[in-house]
């Protein structure tokens, strides 16, 4: 496998960024590459924490430190005081590479008991759960290259052109960088601001892959000629959050080729998608599995389900994370997810909701994110969580806490649109209004606090 290195100097001479300066991306990653080598010839490398907002610096800090074989811990620019606190507690850093404005007010980062070698050439990639505490997923250039060739091969393309509105310090903008790199493609890197305000810089989008998340799909859509533009592309992988039905009949009706994709920060992005040529034909799943994967449905005793049996969501991947820093994950051959799924006659994985987060209300299960979806759906809410409150009668009752997207909207309003989209025992029976959703850097909602502000308004 060819090493940052060998990929740096084959593209030494290309113009592949498209609205930046090419060759300034290599000269920055030879110079920082040039600065580590003395560095990094010691038996520990240095651990250095990549908080850059520039793009070109970014994708040039993170491939200096690749090539140098230094453990790389990407950051969020945006993160606050307690989030950085705890990222500095955890990888008490060598070098900082960017942008951390707390840095001056914290103890020294460095510790005498140095975290041993074996970290080296490790890249790890942020994650929070949903009470907001930051991890690291480990990972290291194979796994991100076994997701890249997974990639290519599914798609049948030898070079991926990207134009990626996505954050480069959350997987699913750093894989796109990846792809483009390693493949000799193309690359555009535009803020998704820029974009929904139609700046969209000149390419043919019928020969670049575009990544989403619903909420931006969705606003992107609001415009026509943004809506034109996006029917263009040849394929527009949309993730990060399940999607609502009236979303994607949406897309369908404009001919987007949309793909649904199905991953997370610890399979180096998506692991299943829907090609866009079965989701125009009226398919609303994740798709098949991608070449460099497997997943298994088990049960909760971990027997492997046959076929439209909903269970456990299992993955063997050569792009797995190796574990959460500093910790290895022990020595197991499959990495068991919190979702719930199954796999149907086609092959395709279809992914109903989260265990962790199934409400049981008088016996029936309900999973939020299909409540969440109808919600959505009706246009009415700026953001909506659904989460249960216990209840002694009912065991625990569906609630959902919303933004809404006008101040004139009532909850009565939100109970008829979506009476004939639910089955009654789905409806949220309280509904909580809020300003904001309490939410972590990567924008997953904090349930525990959620839990908190609905119970104290409800009861």
């Amino acid at each position: 496998m060819e090493s940052p290195l060998d990929y740096l100097k084959e593209r030494a001479n290309d113009d592949w960024l498209i609205g930046y300066d090419s060759r300034k991306f290599i000269d920055i990653a030879e110079q920082l590459f040039n600065q580590l080598t003395p560095l990094a010839n010691s038996e520990n490398k240095p651990k250095i924490l990549l908080a850059e907002r520039e793009p070109i610096q970014f994708i040039a800090s993170f491939i200096a430190s690749c090539a140098a074989g230094c453990p790389v811990f990407i950051c969020n620019p945006n993160w606050v005081k307690h989030e950085w606190q705890q990222v500095f507690d955890l990888v008490q850093p060598d070098l900082i590479w960017g942008d951390c404005p707390y840095f001056l007010t914290f103890p020294s980062c460095r510790d005498k008991n140095r975290v041993p070698a074996t970290i080296n050439n490790w890249i790890m990639i942020p994650t929070g759960g949903s009470s907001g505490q930051i991890r690291f997923a480990i990972h290291t250039w194979e796994t991100l290259m076994a997701s890249v060739q997974g990639f290519r091969q599914y798609f049948q393309i030898n070079q991926v052109n990207s134009f990626c509105v996505l954050p480069l310090y959350h997987v699913s903008g750093l894989m796109q960088f990846m792809r483009s790199f390693t493949s000799e493609g193309r690359l555009a890197i535009v803020p998704f601001k820029e974009l929904e305000a139609s700046e969209k810089c000149e390419i043919e989008p019928s020969e670049f892959f575009l990544s989403l998340v619903p909420t931006q799909l969705q606003r992107l859509l609001q415009n026509p000629e943004l809506t034109a533009w996006l029917s263009r592309f040849q394929t527009v992988l949309l993730g990060g959050a399940p999607a609502w039905i009236e979303l994607l009949e949406e897309a369908r009706r404009h001919s987007i080729r949309l793909a649904p994709t199905y991953g997370m920060t610890e399979t180096a992005s998506q692991i299943a998608t829907l090609k866009p040529e079965s989701f125009l034909n009226g398919t609303n799943n994740c798709g098949q599995i991608l070449p460099h994967a497997k997943v298994t449905i088990c049960s909760s005793s971990s027997e492997i389900l046959e076929i439209n049996q909903v269970g456990t969501v299992t993955i063997k991947s050569g792009s797995l994370a190796l574990g959460y820093y500093p910790e290895k994950f022990p020595s197991q051959q499959h990495f068991q997810v919190d979702d719930l799924g199954f796999i149907d006659e086609q092959v395709n994985l279809n992914i109903i909701g989260r265990s962790s987060n199934k409400i049981i209300t008088g016996g029936e299960n309900v999973f939020p994110s299909e409540v969440e979806a109808a919600i959505q759906a009706t246009g009415l809410v700026a953001d909506v969580c659904v989460i249960g409150l216990p209840d002694s009668h009912w065991g625990q009752i569906v609630t959902a806490v919303y933004v809404p997207s006008k101040s004139d909207i009532s909850t009565y309003t939100l109970q008829i649109e979506i009476e004939d989209k639910l089955s009654k025992f789905k409806r949220p029976k309280y509904w909580v209004r809020v300003e904001t959703l309490p939410r972590n850097a990567q924008g997953k909602v904090n349930r525990e606090q959620l839990q908190k502000i609905a119970y104290s308004r409800v009861f």
